[in-house]
């Protein structure tokens, strides 16, 4: 007996195969159906771990956020959870760039697959890393799911 195979899923597998694959359970579905619907905005992917991050489709931001951020506090209040809304660009720089922020860096550079990340001053540069590694890390695990980079330097 033969496995059913998708013939796009086949190809698309063996293009790519450092993207990593992304698997969402029932909670993560339901925040991602509750988003949807509160704020009508496309999204793109959801991570969730000590907050929820939403990644939205490009162009989609200011309709996730809503005025005055109306649309992310009534989440956070029936979540009970931090939330951060990113918006997604097809630019590995950009991204980056979306995904740190609320932090002001002073350049990015993409160098064979690794990207450095320039900081003002050192309290920025140890928001970006963050105790442990930890946002560094988080850092890292969001642009591999859509890109391939080796690794993520900050300096």
């Amino acid at each position: 007996m033969q496995k059913a195979v998708c013939y796009f899923c086949f190809i698309y597998t063996k293009r790519y195969t450092k993207v990593t694959r992304i698997k969402y359970d029932a909670d993560l579905m339901n925040i991602i159906r509750l988003f949807e619907n509160m704020t009508g905005a496309k999204l793109k992917d959801c991570i969730s771990n000590e907050r929820i991050v939403f990644i939205v489709e490009e162009n989609e931001i200011g309709r996730a956020i809503g005025k005055h951020g109306v649309n992310i506090k009534r989440l956070e209040n029936m979540l009970k959870k931090k939330i951060k809304v990113i918006e997604f660009s097809q630019n590995v720089l950009q991204f980056i760039k979306n995904l740190l922020y609320p932090l002001q860096v002073l350049n990015i550079e993409n160098n064979d697959n690794i990207i450095t990340i320039t900081g003002p001053d050192t309290k920025t540069k140890g928001l970006i890393i963050g105790r442990n590694k930890q946002n560094l890390n988080n850092l890292i695990s969001a642009v591999k799911r859509y890109f391939d980079v080796g690794d993520i330097r900050v300096v």
